[in-house]
């Protein structure tokens, strides 16, 4: 029967049982309803002003003029950005600017292009 039953998402054992609706990993004891999809409470969400999820790689916009930290340059609104990785922490927006070059931006002053 343990064939047919997936291995523990947990510890990854084989040893996986059923009873009732729940499976059970007598290994670790993890207990799991078959098909559920566990989200990762450790998972980075970053939203936009407008509180769509932004991912690495999407291209967002400036919605406010932003003033570039040891430099009298502007980041103006309406420039195009391209997300390269997102961060935790304040400034949670890694990406680079034409003409400025790499920047850390807080989400709230971006939307989803």
């Amino acid at each position: 029967m343990s064939d047919t039953l997936p291995p523990c998402p947990e510890c990854n054992s084989s040893y996986v049982y059923e009873d009732s609706n729940l499976l059970i990993c007598p290994e670790c004891g993890h207990e799991w309803i078959q098909g559920e999809v566990k989200e990762d409470p450790d998972a980075l969400i970053v939203k936009d002003a407008n509180g769509t999820v932004l991912q690495d790689g999407d291209f967002v916009t400036l919605i406010k003029d932003l003033k570039v930290k040891g430099s009298s340059s502007v980041a103006k609104v309406g420039t195009k950005v391209k997300i390269n990785r997102l961060v935790d922490g304040d400034h949670n927006i890694d990406c680079k600017i034409d003409g400025i070059g790499a920047m850390m931006l807080k989400s709230e002053f971006v939307k989803k292009a």
